[in-house]
């Protein structure tokens, strides 16, 4: 199988796994135990933490362990509605990601606003739109991708932040995609939280991380055992957490989009009828969009597993589900269109040979429904 939905998930790094064994096996101890199988899980917490905290340009005090970025969302939310009760706005975009989605009715069932800014055809929002609806100086919260888990259209967070802290509100960045893609410098771009996932960067799943810039005040979502400095209680993910902090020192090497643009010529040659969404904008080196006019996506996925490319039609948290990208209707498309668009995702460990290989697939796939 030739797995081109990386932006769904990756396949764990062999030396993530080799860290995370010990502590499968042999050491199974509660991290918060005093006794020696304790202490040695806390500090390969600690390392892990300092790990992440190394490839995020942060500080380790600003690293909480999740169980993803799922998690991690909702707890920025919640902390910031919690803290700010009097500032009742938060903004966020219409193409984000389920999670930041449901969070943002989670807002509103708390007795705030939303409002969701638009995104031309490009996917990019307008930062003048910000700044209008910042203008009011009612906003607590700007929660948006920084790079779209769909098209890998890439927002403008630094002047996003800049905009947002003149305004006197807080920045939460859902940076799941960035994450062992791009580099990310927190001291650059001071977004004052943050969210991660384990197994978008070839960690394993139900592991994550929500920064929390030292500049601002917090409130748990979750509260018990006092875990993670008071900020996350629960017993921590040790296996997870050491696997995240190797995955944090293995992606300190950005990815670049060579295979990614051979993937798409090689498409735009056999079919130049091909439209590829946000082409024109900054994108993730590794994701490509594209729309095929007049083929069903869905029909395309089926012929494609039987001749083992894996890919997505849209957003992984919605396959199930049929009706089209709310993200190409953001963009100006219409639900036809949508309906022929797949998502290939590429991750690190794929080669010239599985883009090439793919790409043959793919024009077989269309040549063969175009035929029937």
């Amino acid at each position: 199988m030739i797995d081109l939905d990386a932006n769904a998930s990756t396949p764990l790094d062999p030396a993530v796994l080799e860290v995370m064994l010990p502590f499968l096996q042999a050491n199974h101890a509660n991290p918060s135990a005093a006794y020696r199988a304790g202490r040695l899980a806390r500090r390969a917490i600690e390392q892990a933490r300092a790990a992440v905290a190394a490839f995020l340009k942060a500080e380790p005090g600003e690293i909480v362990f999740t169980s993803g970025a799922t998690e991690s969302i909702h707890t920025a939310h919640h902390s910031v509605r919690s803290l700010w009760p009097e500032k009742r706005l938060l903004i966020t975009s219409r193409v984000e990601h389920a999670a930041g989605l449901a969070a943002a009715e989670a807002w509103q069932k708390r007795g705030g606003r939303v409002h969701a800014l638009g995104v031309d055809a490009e996917g990019r929002i307008d930062l003048n739109e910000l700044k209008n609806v910042l203008a009011s100086h009612e906003t607590a919260l700007v929660s948006m991708l920084w790079a779209n888990n769909e098209t890998g259209v890439i927002q403008p967070m630094a002047e996003i932040t800049t905009l947002a802290h003149e305004h006197g509100a807080l920045v939460h960045a859902d940076a799941v995609q960035m994450a062992g893609k791009l580099p990310i410098d927190l001291h650059e771009v001071p977004v004052d939280l943050a969210s991660f996932s384990g197994h978008k960067m070839h960690a394993p799943k139900g592991v994550g991380m929500l920064y929390v810039s030292a500049r601002s005040r917090f409130e748990p979502l979750m509260t018990g055992g006092g875990q993670e400095g008071g900020r996350r209680s629960g017993t921590e993910n040790v296996p997870g957490i050491v696997a995240l902090g190797k995955a944090a020192e293995l992606a300190s090497c950005p990815m670049h989009a060579d295979l990614r643009d051979v993937l798409e010529q090689r498409l735009l040659v056999a079919l130049p009828e091909i439209v590829i969404h946000g082409r024109n904008a900054p994108r993730l080196p590794n994701t490509s969009n594209f729309c095929l006019p007049g083929i069903d996506a869905a029909g395309m996925l089926i012929l494609l597993d039987q001749r083992e490319v894996a890919c997505s039609a849209g957003s992984a948290c919605h396959s199930a589900a049929l009706h089209p990208s709310h993200v190409l209707e953001a963009m100006g498309y219409d639900a036809s269109h949508a309906a022929s668009s797949l998502r290939l995702s590429l991750h690190r460990f794929h080669t010239l040979a599985d883009v090439e290989t793919a790409a043959a697939r793919i024009i077989e796939c269309v040549e063969k429904l175009r035929s029937l």
